[in-house]
């Protein structure tokens, strides 16, 4: 488990590393940067992003599943977000989240 998520967090570093980096120029014609990379519009992106890569590993499905919608959504960062929330079945793959009960 501690090797998956060191791979998926070396993957995440290597793809920020290598992000397209932010116009030093002054241009006021395209201020949101729609498709350009960045921005306010891509920022949002990532947040939701970083989103569902928790709920993924914080989820109770096997690894290759994990490790698939990890994956998808950071291959497909727009696309991956539409296709997570829509087909992952994540009412039944969400643990308790709350603290368990004690025997009395």
């Amino acid at each position: 488990m501690y090797t998956f998520q060191a791979a998926l967090s070396f993957l995440l570093l290597a793809a920020s590393a290598l992000a397209q980096p932010i116009s030093t120029e002054a241009v006021q014609e395209n201020a949101w940067k729609y498709g350009t990379g960045g921005g306010v519009i891509g920022f949002i992106v990532l947040i939701l992003d970083i989103m569902v890569f928790m709920e993924v590993l914080k989820s109770n499905r096997e690894v290759l599943p994990k490790l698939l919608w990890c994956v998808l959504v950071f291959v497909f960062p727009i696309g991956g977000l539409i296709i997570y929330y829509l087909f992952s079945n994540r009412a039944s793959h969400n643990t308790t989240g709350g603290y368990e009960t004690l025997p009395q």
